[in-house]
């Protein structure tokens, strides 16, 4: 097996084998390259190559908890501008495997497995050992987890080896699994390339430019591939957040409606709970068509008079911390700005338009300077200490602004993240969560600048164990925010059903919290405190067992049980749908019990165990 990585070159010749316009590796530009330095194992290391023309690849690898960090640097020490149309993150050729292992996602279904074998993909080598078999997929836009997660984990049933695979990229990105004359896959990832991704770059005499990176692990089970890939991510968590709090949002509350009396009664019902963050979410801004408002970010001083500090105090008050919600990147219809395209994004000369949204170009200076005044002045003027940032639509395929539509896109959206840096070092504690309608962000990159991330927006759904559950495999459960909508007509076998989903990641409360009763409220503590004593495996643990055997998402059948471990303790949790049976997890000889919560009695029922082994 070897690990190495491909440029591809404007004007250079394609790869035959009926593999043109689906595939870009194996170009005319790879065929001088001689390595030079290092070696193409798996092992830490700098891999250099050169083909005598001045131009350099490395391909720099990093050991990581047990995974294999890995990106490409090319260098042109040529006298002349070079064009790129591919530079992949990585390539893995050798690998010995006959399943397929991928992570899918939609709005308000997230991360749902697929597995295939390589049969079944149509991968398998042809008679004459001729003629490239190409699965190519990933993402385009700026949304990168869309129709798929940017993973991919090979096994080989014969030998019980896995190899996973999951790629840091904010904006378009791709995978490839080819195969021509052995059995044996290559696999590529990286930026999508001009083909997939309307890419190329320029690089100018003495340039270089480094690919986004990929993360390598090895493993017995899918298990030890998730566990090792979500624990090679760094996130950068506020110091204020690294204790697994309990945060409550008002959304599914007021429905878009805040104000200061309803926001400040929802603080008087929570105050001394055992709750941290209260967030305010959309329509605090604007009249009462706020969605048409987004970008001119002026308090509708109606719902809070005199603005938004009064209220921030308020929630301090009782002993909680404020945060609000803003969606800094896009503007609409009747934001003053809107039709003023100097400041825009833009495709073909045209400011973009999807849906009633435009986009900020923010790589303008005057941008930038403007958001700092309206979205980080604000947070400090105000006294807010946690802001979620959401995204609601996608760029597409790419826009004006550089060498290529997919280049541009690229830097529009590195200069997003840049601006969440911004934040991080003006407001040092400051809260960030990432919010794109859901997940459309749940991807490695945009997880290292936040401390949270919104889910879902699959809010009160029956499908929110099954997204939960799974998204446990691509991030950090400590990063996860999963909610638990209450309804005063909600039963206690709902109420439980909804609690025992935030033991997948971080419990976060909202709907209608003070119409429960007495007896509704005391399940409500119930369940956060069991949360609470099962916070460190939820925090610091590995999945061991993750059973769903069906394949339905929007009306699931049958039932769900998933086990995580951590230093001698263990947390069970069982979901029923439709149809289910009762299960229980496998208590080890000699283990014991130390808590329960929920009954799992019927369809539609959840209990959870804590224990010891």
């Amino acid at each position: 097996m070897r690990i190495y990585s491909e440029i591809k070159l404007t004007g250079d010749r394609y790869n035959g084998s009926y593999s043109n316009g689906q595939t870009m590796l194996s170009g005319g530009t790879m065929e001088n390259f001689s390595l030079v330095e290092g070696t193409e194992e798996w092992e830490e290391g700098t891999a250099r190559y050169e083909n005598g023309e001045g131009l350099v690849l490395e391909v720099i690898k990093t050991e990581d908890n047990g995974a294999l960090r890995v990106k490409t640097v090319v260098t042109n020490n040529s006298d002349k501008e070079l064009k790129m149309e591919l530079l992949t993150s990585f390539v893995i050729s050798g690998v010995n495997a006959d399943k397929i292992h991928r992570l899918q996602s939609f709005w308000s279904a997230e991360g749902k497995l697929r597995t295939e074998t390589i049969d079944e993909m149509h991968l398998e080598r042809s008679w004459a050992d001729y003629g490239l078999r190409i699965e190519k997929f990933g993402n385009v836009g700026s949304m990168p987890v869309r129709k798929y997660f940017p993973f991919l984990a090979a096994e080989d049933s014969a030998s019980g080896e896995l190899i996973g695979i999951q790629l840091y990229t904010a904006s378009t990105w791709q995978m490839e699994i080819l195969c021509e004359k052995e059995a044996a896959l290559t696999i590529s990832g990286g930026l999508g390339d001009r083909d997939f991704g309307h890419w190329m770059k320029t690089l100018a005499p003495g340039g270089s430019f480094t690919s986004p990176e990929a993360v390598l692990a090895k493993g017995k089970s899918l298990y030890d591939i998730f566990d090792r890939l979500v624990k090679a991510q760094h996130p950068d968590i506020s110091p204020i957040d690294n204790d697994m709090a309990i945060l409550y949002n008002e959304y599914c509350t007021t429905w878009g409606n805040p104000t200061f009396e309803n926001v400040a009664k929802c603080a008087d019902k929570l105050e001394g709970k055992g709750i941290k963050f209260i967030v305010i979410d959309s329509g605090w801004y604007g009249d009462e068509t706020w969605y048409e408002c987004l970008g001119d970010w002026e308090v509708n001083e109606e719902r809070f008079p005199g603005g938004m500090k009064a209220i921030a105090d308020y929630i301090r008050s009782k002993g909680m911390i404020p945060g609000i919600w803003f969606e800094l990147e896009t503007l609409a219809s009747r934001c003053r700005y809107y039709n003023d395209p100097e400041h825009l994004v833009k495709k073909d000369g045209i400011p973009l338009q999807v849906g009633g949204r435009r986009f900020w170009d923010m790589e303008d200076p005057w941008v930038v300077d403007y958001l700092s005044d309206k979205v980080i002045k604000f947070l400090k003027d105000n006294g807010f200490g946690y802001i979620k940032i959401d995204y609601n639509d996608t760029i597409g395929m790419g826009c004006d602004g550089a060498e290529s539509l997919g280049e541009a896109l690229r830097r529009k959206v590195e200069a997003s993240q840049e601006f969440y840096r911004r934040i991080r070092r003006e407001i040092p504690d400051i809260v960030i969560e990432n919010c794109a309608s859901g997940g459309h962000r749940l991807e490695p990159s945009w997880m290292s600048l936040v401390s949270q991330a919104s889910f879902s927006d699959a809010h009160e759904t029956v499908t929110i164990p099954l997204i939960a559950a799974n998204l446990q495999r691509v991030i950090s459960p400590m990063q996860d925010q999963i909610w638990c909508v209450v309804r005063g007509k909600d039963s206690i076998e709902r109420l439980e059903y909804s609690l025992a989903a935030t033991l997948f990641g971080r419990m976060c409360l909202s709907g209608e919290i003070y119409d429960l009763s007495d007896e509704q409220w005391a399940k409500v503590e119930e369940g956060m405190e069991f949360y609470r004593k099962a916070a460190d495996i939820i925090k610091n643990g590995k999945t061991i067992q993750h059973d769903y055997v069906n394949t339905t998402y929007h009306d699931p059948i049958g039932q769900q049980l998933v086990v995580r471990e951590w230093q001698g303790r263990r947390l069970a949790v069982l979901h029923r749908f439709a149809g289910s049976v009762r299960v229980e997890p496998d208590f080890p000889e000699g283990s014991k019990i130390l808590a329960e919560f929920g009954s799992g009695n019927a369809d539609f029922t959840a209990k959870a165990w804590l224990y010891e082994l």
